[in-house]
């Protein structure tokens, strides 16, 4: 008889909405570690403004997916299903219960129902589509993918290199777009049991929350930070740099823009993105929604009290 799978505590909603403090507190109540599903936190070095967990709250209850990847080097999708599927196992056999709980939609639903089969790297592809770059320009990558794979193309900002030259090399090594292949393979049924919890606020309560806490990336030594990233090695090409508060710091630094107008580009980016995964989680099947208001904790009675039912059941 196959073993049955963990069950999951999850934790999703749009950022700022007090997520964290939530999978802190049901790992406390019902004997659990936190995975994080969050693709800035996962880099080291990028600390100012991915709101990683405090060093205390770490110390008291194990964290996991934090801190475990070089920003030099590219973290995927792929990358994250694989540590966090080991941290589950890890989790389940010491008899614990795994919260996971983050704003990046795609790692958890890659995590939770499967990715579609892709073609591998193609080392001697990617230098041949770096040779064409540097003989024909910048965009000659976007344009190619236009030509190939137009939904991606669309899809994909022209300075995104290092997500067009995956699409590239799918089509071009699969014979078929990256788009049309995700269209084909889609997401499977859940590959875990789980309760997924969703929290919401009133905009007029966000808002004012993803500004403040984009004020405090700042005050945190966000610029000095990203300095300091280049300094180490760190390429301004680097998938890490492409994270909201990060990518628009790189600009300023560049020259770009001046600080106040960056600080204002950020929060306005924090609360497209707060929306955008909104419509995502609004998707995921089997959530249930809690509206919260000025305190995020405010409803974790009513939570607990679905945990422990699914626990008492005997579903977990």
């Amino acid at each position: 008889m196959a073993e049955t799978p963990p069950f999951l505590i999850v934790v999703v909603g749009p950022t700022a909405v007090g997520k964290s403090a939530l999978a802190a507190h049901l790992a406390r109540r019902f004997g659990g570690e936190v995975i994080g599903v969050d693709s800035g936190q996962v880099y080291q070095g990028l600390d100012a403004a991915t709101d990683k967990p405090p060093a205390a709250l770490r110390s008291e209850i194990p964290h996991h997916l934090v801190d475990v990847a070089d920003p030099r080097r590219d973290f995927s999708a792929g990358d994250f299903v694989r540590l966090a599927a080991r941290a589950i196992d890890e989790i389940h056999g010491r008899r614990r219960r795994a919260v996971l709980a983050g704003g990046t939609g795609l790692y958890l639903r890659a995590l939770l129902r499967g990715l579609a089969e892709m073609p591998p790297r193609h080392a001697g592809l990617r230098a041949a589509l770096a040779i064409w770059e540097r003989r024909r320009g910048e965009g000659s990558l976007h344009r190619m993918l236009t030509a190939l794979d137009p939904a991606a193309a669309e899809r994909l900002s022209p300075r995104d290199r290092q997500r067009i030259v995956r699409a590239l090399e799918v089509a071009l090594v699969a014979g078929r777009p990256l788009s049309r292949l995700v269209a084909e393979s889609p997401f499977g049924e859940d590959r875990y049991r789980s309760v997924k919890i969703g929290l919401t606020a009133p905009w007029e309560i966000l808002k004012p929350r993803i500004e403040a806490r984009v004020g405090r990336f700042f005050a945190l030594g966000l610029v000095e930070e990203v300095r300091r990233l280049i300094a180490s090695g760190v390429p301004r090409s680097a998938n890490c740099f492409k994270a909201l508060g990060y990518r628009e710091v790189l600009q300023h630094i560049d020259g770009a823009r001046g600080l106040p107008e960056t600080m204002t580009l950020v929060k306005a980016n924090t609360r497209r993105y707060a929306k955008r995964q909104m419509t995502w989680f609004r998707r995921e099947p089997d959530v249930i929604w809690f509206a919260v208001g000025e305190h995020p904790m405010e409803r974790s009675d009513a939570i607990d009290e679905i945990v422990a039912r699914r626990l008492g059941a005997g579903e977990i």
